[in-house]
C-alpha cells in the first residue's frame, strides 16, 4: 500500500468535516426540531414588550407630551416603541443564551455530544450564537410589525430596523454565552438579572439620555443596549446620521469579541 493511501484518522476526521456553513445550517436546524414544540416560549418573549408598549407607551403617554428627537417632535409611544424593538432582541438573544446554553454545557452535555462528531468547537460557538440571534431577531421582528400597525414607524428607514435588530442579536448572544461559559450553578443567574434589569430600565428606553448629566451620561452612553436603542430609534424616526454608524461599530465589535471568547472558552472547558 502506498504511503498516500494511509492517512491518519485526525486527517480522516479533517476529511470528513463538514463546512462551517453546513454545520452551521445543522446547529440551527437542530434547535428548531427541538423548539418547535415549545413555540408558546416564542409567543411569551414576543408579547412582553408588547404589554410594555401599551402600558407605558400609551398609559403613561397619555400624560406626556412628547419629546423632540433631533429636531423632531415625537409622541411618547414613538419615543418608547423603538426601546422596546432593541430590548425584544437584548432579551431573547440574553435568555437563550444563558439559560439554555448552561443547561446544554453543564447538565445535558451536549457540546461534548457534538464534538464527538467532526464538528468543532467554532461550529457549536458560531450555530449556538446564531440561534441566539435568531430568536432574538423573531421577537424584534414581530414587535417591528406590531410598530407598524400601530402607527409607530415614522420613516422609511424603519426597513434597515431589520439588520439593525440582528446585529444586537448577535452582539448579546455572543457576549452572554461567554459570560455562561464561567457559570457554575444557577445561582450565578442572579447576576444576569443584576446586569439585565438596569441595563433595560437606564438605556434612555424610556427617557430621552438628556435626562443625565455628566459622568452618568457618559456611563449610560457606553452601554451595549443604549447603543441599540438609539439605532433602533434613529432608524425609525428617520433622524439617521454618521453617529449611527458608531452604534453599528459598536455592536459589530461587541459581537466580535463575544464570539472569540467563546471559542477559546469551549476549547478550554471540552477539549482539555
Amino acid at each position: 500500500m502506498s504511503a498516500a493511501a494511509v492517512t491518519s484518522p485526525d486527517a480522516q476526521v479533517r476529511a470528513r468535516a463538514p463546512r462551517p456553513v453546513d454545520a452551521l445550517r445543522m446547529i440551527l436546524l437542530r434547535n428548531y426540531i427541538s423548539y418547535r414544540n415549545a413555540w408558546k416560549l416564542f409567543v411569551t418573549g414576543f408579547l412582553e414588550p408588547v404589554f410594555y408598549l401599551l402600558s407605558i407607551g400609551l398609559g403613561v403617554g397619555a400624560l406626556v407630551d412628547g419629546f423632540e428627537v433631533s429636531g423632531r417632535e415625537l409622541s411618547y409611544a414613538a419615543f418608547v416603541a423603538p426601546g422596546m424593538l432593541a430590548a425584544s432582541a437584548f432579551n431573547g438573544a440574553l435568555l437563550d443564551s444563558t439559560y439554555n446554553v448552561f443547561f446544554k454545557l453543564r447538565y445535558t452535555r451536549l457540546y461534548d455530544q457534538m464534538l464527538a462528531t467532526p464538528l468543532t468547537t467554532a461550529d457549536v460557538a458560531r450555530g449556538e450564537i446564531a440561534w441566539g440571534q435568531l430568536r432574538g431577531s423573531t421577537y424584534a421582528v414581530a414587535f417591528l410589525l406590531v410598530m407598524l400597525a400601530m402607527g409607530l414607524v415614522e420613516s422609511w428607514w424603519a426597513v434597515l430596523a431589520l439588520p439593525a435588530v440582528l446585529l444586537i442579536g448577535f452582539a448579546f448572544s455572543a457576549v452572554c454565552m461567554a459570560a455562561t461559559t464561567w457559570m457554575k450553578t444557577f445561582q450565578d443567574f442572579d447576576k444576569i438579572t443584576l446586569f439585565q434589569v438596569p441595563m433595560f430600565l437606564f438605556s434612555a428606553t424610556f427617557f430621552p439620555v438628556d435626562t443625565y448629566s455628566g459622568p452618568v451620561r457618559w456611563v449610560v452612553e457606553c452601554t451595549p443596549l443604549y447603543r441599540g436603542v438609539v439605532l433602533c430609534r434613529e432608524l425609525t424616526t428617520g433622524t439617521v446620521s454618521w453617529a449611527s454608524l458608531v452604534s453599528v461599530a459598536y455592536l459589530a465589535v461587541m459581537g466580535l469579541v463575544g464570539l472569540w471568547i467563546v471559542r477559546r472558552r469551549l476549547d478550554r472547558l471540552l477539549l482539555t
